[in-house]
């Protein structure tokens, strides 16, 4: 007999040797909730997840010739289409969000050799992938469980693990400006070409550095989206276009599409069924 349906989202930060790497760890438990399918959009983070009770199911990986699996543990490079992730009503487990200058000293890999992929984390660091999964399956709480992390991940740090300043600097201004910052301004910043900097971008990032500033700003702007149905603000497209630095909400509507496989006001009424008003809050996405 199904139970109460229950949610259960707990984050924090890592230990501080960690956080030039690891943004935030996010535990989440959903029991009893129903079967659901959920887009997992491309983000300016690598995801590394642990699972707890149930395997992870990926339905369609952001390539489509890779057909659906079930991972304990996975690694995510970045990645400019969504990844589906279905359940039949029961999920649970750990996610981190790892900056892609991170993959060096935490994977033992450049950032750029996961683009696109979902992986068995086991394939990416070998048995510290099934290690770490059992230390948190020990753990109780999401106190202990988090401390599990911190400790194996401290452990394995690569501290040595060394980038380019110019790649460092020029994936931080698109971070701090939103990717609001033209390639070739990067460029001229850092004192390369910009085919050079396209270049290291791709190995060290994943991405060329005009592709990286459309996944910040893409990320950004359903960040804000989020906030705002959380908040129930009825908004119109165009403003939000406006506040997140597109051209025009025909633009918003373009990128969306691309990045999430569906329009704003349709990703917000799949992702947010419980925010009141949701979906209706948003102005049609037919640009006008």
């Amino acid at each position: 007999m199904a139970g109460r349906p229950t949610s259960e989202i707990v984050s924090r930060r890592p230990a501080p040797p960690l956080r030039p790497f690891v943004t935030w760890y996010c535990g989440y438990r959903d029991a009893d909730v129903g079967p659901r399918r959920h887009r997992g959009l491309p983000s300016p983070y690598l995801t590394v997840i642990v699972t707890l009770d149930e395997p992870l199911v990926v339905a369609a990986h952001p390539d489509l010739r890779i057909p659906p699996a079930e991972y304990g543990t996975l690694v995510g490079g970045l990645h400019t289409t969504p990844v589906l992730i279905t359940h039949d009503g029961r999920q649970s487990g750990i996610q981190l969000s790892l900056s892609p200058l991170g993959a060096r000293a935490l994977l033992g890999l450049p950032a750029g050799e996961l683009t696109g992929s979902v992986l068995d984390a086991a394939d990416v660091v070998g048995p510290f992938a099934n290690q770490l999964r059992e230390r948190v399956l020990d753990a109780h709480g999401w106190t202990a469980r988090f401390g599990v992390l911190d400790e194996m991940l401290s452990a394995h740090l690569d501290a040595g693990a060394r980038l380019q300043g110019e790649v460092v600097h020029a994936w931080r201004r698109l971070l701090t400006s939103a990717g609001a910052v033209p390639a070739a301004e990067l460029a001229r910043e850092v004192g390369w070409s910009g085919r050079y900097l396209s270049r290291r971008f791709g190995v060290e990032v994943g991405l060329s550095p005009k592709a990286a500033a459309r996944v910040v700003r893409f990320d950004r702007t359903r960040r804000f989206l989020m906030r705002q149905a959380a908040e129930d603000r009825g908004l119109l497209l165009s403003d939000v276009a406006a506040e997140c630095g597109y051209y025009d909400q025909a633009h918003l509507a373009r990128e969306f599409g691309e990045f999430a496989g569906c329009s704003p006001s349709r990703w917000l009424g799949e992702e947010f069924r419980y925010v009141q008003a949701g979906a209706d809050t948003l102005m049609s996405d037919s640009a006008t």
